[in-house]
């Protein structure tokens, strides 16, 4: 199974994952500061910066993307409880 390595900036910690983990998942394991509320991509609390390696996520769902410009979310934000890591690098910090 591919895996991707996923750094959270905030806490300096950097970790191995399954290719198809949600991003939330890998936050709440390592405790980074990524909050979130309802974890079904419709309150935007756990709206979090991609630094770098967007790329290694998959596309926003129609859901997230309404969400996100419902809430006015800056270019480069994803929801974490949405954000499917697909795999290679990615660099992350709650936004």
């Amino acid at each position: 199974m591919p895996k991707a390595k996923v750094t959270f900036e905030d806490i300096g910690v950097a970790v191995t994952v399954p290719a198809g983990t949600r991003l939330i998942e890998v936050s709440e394991k390592v405790g980074a500061g990524i909050t979130y509320g309802c974890r079904e991509g419709e309150c935007c609390t756990c709206l979090t910066k991609v630094v770098a390696g967007g790329e290694n996520l998959a596309p926003p769902s129609v859901l997230e993307d309404q969400v996100l410009k419902d809430n006015l979310a800056p270019r480069g934000h994803r929801l974490a409880c949405q954000a499917q890591i697909l795999g290679g690098e990615l660099v992350v910090r709650p936004a």
